[in-house]
């Protein structure tokens, strides 16, 4: 029922694939959507992917760099792939292990691996495990626990079980981490100090019998007696000032220290060694190591406003990549975990593809006709100020530009766009452009049809000859029904080569609303097979918000789709384009 099983490197080398009786087509396009829209943009948080009509499940071995990738139709429901493909992984790595820790992908392409017997004899027993399993059966009124409850038991005592309540709370007793404790009367005490789950370091401190700070012990006269004392009585190197020696509080100290140790985990010596083992590199990473580390830096994304859902998904990716990986040399799980979330911040805000405006207007002047660029958004964020940026910027760049006045709804919105016409061609006077204003403003008022302004705009810049059309759009609530689907006739009907959506960088969680419904407007309406959605994204007001640049993340983990500009004042210099890793730098910030 399986149609393909396949075994790959993360670089990329296939060391072991078997295809299903009867599958004609290659899991080749399958699998490169796999890694070009999940690995390589660090969402393997969940380990299914859908492609198609066939479901995909993997598992990442970070400690090999190795990708198991199984596929089946979705409609099937196989209960036993996720519990098949981990007893896969480990038979294969039991298997070679030899072979793959030998680095270098010639050695890996080298070795032969003849898998095929131990897949299909896995297979048959996952299946054969999964018919077998039956429904369990009803319990009984005896075997339940309700049988066993007497009437005393569920009489509600008022204040409640004094007894729970006390093994609930903490012991005051208990030893916390960094408190100085004594296991011996008399003997030094241990401070213990836990560094980041894996390094301790012990510091010997005095112990003193009373809290209470003695006053210090005056000096005392030594007299020498000429004849009535030894010369054994005159040595004092084996001796304190109290008189005891300092041999029997050495071997106190080593009785102690054994013994402390012989409470931890494996006995003996086995907590020091296994602490010495873990410094030098030999720990592979588990959930329960990254937890705690996680859980603090989900709440700090949290806090620098990104989005509570794309803060866990993001853990959630970052603890896949990490689990069962070998930690380096003298390093920490927080710094292993912190290190691993930044390289997939800076990934994510690097998405697959770039959006390069001008060497795409050069592409579309080569072939006599006007590069479109349609703004949309919510209201109040800035689509007509950065409309007006982004023509300066291409004036700045030597190209024509013919705004399209397709905001028909807001009062004002005409005015303001002609405001802009008036002062960018202040700015570039026709006089240096051969008589010609650089920047013309196509409007028919309010009330009318946007989509037919939009198409008799971008049929007045063919002709005329202009390079760019910027398609001014009202701005939209993504709940408003009406409006997203006039939107959506819009871009359906004029099929703009670029849809910019512009958004704030204020925003938290509602940039996931937002993005995700005008996606979903703009596919539900549209006619084609592949409908437009939307190419990237404008994020404005970034100058507002200091080191809060969650949003950033969030719009381009939703969408996939990358920054294009960012703007960050209120002239026409201020748009920028958008660097990762400062963004990233920021966001870690403390």
């Amino acid at each position: 029922m399986l149609d393909f099983f396949t075994i790959f490197s993360k670089g990329g080398i296939v060391l072991w694939c078997f295809q299903g009786a009867g599958v004609t087509e290659s899991f080749t396009g399958p699998v490169n959507a796999l890694i070009r829209s999940v690995i390589l943009q660090e969402r393997s948080g969940n380990n299914s992917f859908t492609h198609e009509a066939l479901s995909l499940k993997y598992k990442l071995d970070n400690e090999f760099e190795l990708i198991f990738v199984v596929g089946f139709q979705k409609i099937l429901t196989l209960t036993y792939v996720d519990k098949f493909i981990d007893d896969v992984q480990l038979h294969f790595r039991d298997r070679y292990k030899n072979e793959l820790e030998q680095k270098g992908a010639l050695k890996l392409l080298n070795n032969s691996f003849e898998f095929e017997n131990d897949f299909k004899m896995l297979l048959r027993e996952a299946e054969d495990s999964s018919k077998a399993r039956s429904p369990a059966p009803m319990r009984s009124f005896k075997q339940s626990e309700k049988s066993q409850k007497t009437v005393k038991s569920m009489i509600e005592t008022k204040g409640g079980d004094k007894g729970k309540e006390q093994g609930g709370k903490k012991n005051k007793n208990t030893k916390k981490e960094g408190e100085v404790f004594s296991l011996f009367p008399g003997v030094r005490c241990f401070y213990l100090l836990m560094f980041d789950h894996n390094i301790l370091i012990f510091c010997y401190l005095p112990c003193s019998k009373s809290p209470k700070p003695q006053k210090p012990r005056e000096k005392q006269m030594r007299v020498w007696d000429m004849g009535g004392n030894s010369t054994k009585d005159l040595d004092y190197s084996e001796r304190n000032g109290d008189g005891s020696t300092n041999g029997g509080e050495q071997n106190q100290e080593c009785s102690a220290l054994l013994v402390f140790l012989s409470s931890k985990k494996g006995g003996g010596f086995g907590g020091m060694f296994g602490m010495l083992k873990g410094l030098v590199g030999s720990k592979s990473l588990s959930q329960e190591d990254m937890e705690p580390v996680l859980e603090k830096m989900r709440d700090h994304l949290i806090a620098k406003n990104v989005a509570a859902d794309i803060a866990s998904q993001l853990c959630d990716s970052v603890a896949k990549k990490l689990e069962g990986k070998v930690m380096g040399t003298f390093t920490t799980v927080a710094s292993t975990v912190k290190q691993a979330l930044q390289d997939s911040l800076v990934q994510i805000l690097q998405p697959k593809r770039r959006v390069d405006i001008l060497r795409d207007v050069m592409e579309a002047q080569s072939q006599r006709r006007p590069f479109v660029i349609t703004f949309c958004g919510v209201n109040g964020v800035g689509k007509s100020t950065n409309l007006a940026k982004i023509s300066y910027w291409l004036i700045e760049n030597g190209f024509t530009v013919l705004i399209a006045a397709c905001d028909t709804f807001r009062a004002g919105a005409v005015e303001q766009l002609r405001t802009h016409q008036r002062r960018l061609n202040s700015l570039h006077p026709p006089e240096k452009h051969g008589g010609r204003p650089v920047v013309q403003l196509y409007e028919k008022g309010y009330g009318k049809d946007a989509a037919g302004i939009a198409m008799e705009a971008i049929a007045y810049a063919r002709n005329q000859a202009f390079d760019v059309v910027l398609v001014d759009t009202a701005g939209r609530m993504q709940d408003n029904a009406p409006l997203m689907t006039a939107l959506a006739k819009l871009i359906a009907v004029n099929m703009p080569d670029l849809v910019l959506f512009v958004g704030e960088a204020l925003v938290g969680n509602e940039a996931v609303d937002q993005l995700v419904k005008f996606n979903q407007a703009l596919a539900d309406h549209s006619m084609s097979d592949k409908p437009r959605l939307i190419d990237g994204i404008v994020l404005t007001k970034f100058d507002t918000i200091d080191d809060k640049v969650g949003a950033a993340i969030s719009m381009t983990y939703i969408t996939g789709q990358p920054i294009v500009f960012v703007g960050t004042g209120q002239t026409y210099n201020d748009l920028r384009s958008l660097n990762a890793r400062a963004v990233v730098s920021a966001l870690m910030k403390a």
